[in-house]
């Protein structure tokens, strides 16, 4: 899923922050790993270099054309039998660990948002580079897509969207507009919403991004319960670590990367009773040590890839792992 991974209009996948990630969750030879976020398949491609000859990835995905590539790479040589590749959310990545007989694991990458694969599909809608349906599921089986949300829910709803997913001050104007333009006619199209932003923000002047970029990020984390989906899969992924393990995350914006700050920190906490609390009574238990400070790409990295410039990378450590937590 990794976003900005190479210019859009191009195919071509890089992975973010290729080398800290290696140097964060230390792949070794015979090793167990979950790269939660397939995508390109960039990282899982290093992490079976590293962790050769006989160490096993899981690669997860939600998006079908991500698992058609994994099974491509699963044949290439030096990767039989050592690469597992399936459809699903990386919340579950427990059982289906479990199912490959695969925990404790050595290491975990979550690696958030879009591929450039996706961005770059103008018939799945996540970008106005290009004029699409206004879609944006990660998993296109799934009914609520974003062409649900802009025609049928009220203004209030989707103003409370953009502002909460999108960080966007003038949401209100712009649920006020969506809902103006559909009484007309439906929305179908991205260019179509992202010209309805326009007019309602009073278009770019001279802002280095679209106008329409926050409103359509807050309606892709609604669309795919990206946020949800990732503090279970922060919680189980820790869970599922052998002590010594490492889950390595990559967040793309500050929403992502507020959620990953405080799951780590809780984990990493001997107390979480409230601050006027005089006695502890809540019995937790550390489970985590957060590894350095948070990462971010070099200034080479960004000039070589743009959409890296907003990558941040967060690593926690497994400490003592007597139970592995289920699915439950």
């Amino acid at each position: 899923m990794s976003h900005h991974l190479s210019e859009p209009g191009t195919a071509e996948h890089i992975p973010v922050l290729l080398d800290e990630v290696i140097a964060a969750i230390r792949p070794k030879p015979g090793g167990k790993y979950v790269d939660g976020t397939f995508g390109g398949g960039g990282h899982t491609r290093a992490l079976l270099e590293a962790a050769g000859p006989d160490g096993k990835v899981l690669g997860i995905d939600r998006d079908p054309a991500a698992i058609e590539r994994g099974r491509r790479m699963a044949l290439e040589p030096g990767f039989e039998g050592r690469l597992a590749v399936q459809a699903g959310s990386f919340a579950d990545l427990t059982s289906m660990a479990a199912a490959l007989n695969l925990l404790p694991l050595d290491g975990v990458l979550f690696d958030l948002g879009m591929s450039s694969f996706q961005l770059d599909a103008a018939d799945r809608g996540f970008s106005f580079a290009a004029d699409g349906p206004l879609d944006m599921r990660f998993d296109p089986t799934q009914d609520l897509s974003a062409g649900t949300l802009v025609n049928e829910l009220s203004a209030a709803a989707l103003a409370d969207i953009i502002w909460k997913f999108g960080d966007e001050p003038r949401s209100r104007q712009i649920a006020r507009a969506i809902e103006a333009e559909r009484q007309v006619a439906p929305i179908r199209s991205t260019l179509h919403l992202a010209r309805i932003v326009e007019r309602a923000t009073g278009g770019r002047r001279g802002a280095r991004t679209h106008p329409a970029t926050r409103t359509f990020q807050a309606l892709r984390i609604e669309v795919n319960n990206e946020l949800g989906e990732l503090g279970t899969a922060i919680d189980r992924a820790i869970g599922s670590l052998r002590a010594g393990g490492r889950l390595a995350v990559i967040s793309f914006h500050s929403l992502e990367d507020r959620l990953v700050k405080e799951r780590f920190r809780t984990a990493a906490s001997c107390c979480i009773c409230p601050p006027a609390q005089p006695i502890c009574t809540c019995d937790h238990v550390a489970q985590v040590r957060v590894i350095g400070k948070p990462i971010r790409p070099s200034e080479e990295e960004i000039e070589r890839n743009p959409r890296s410039r907003s990558a941040t990378l967060r690593t926690a450590e497994r400490l003592e792992a007597e139970t592995l937590m289920g699915d439950g």
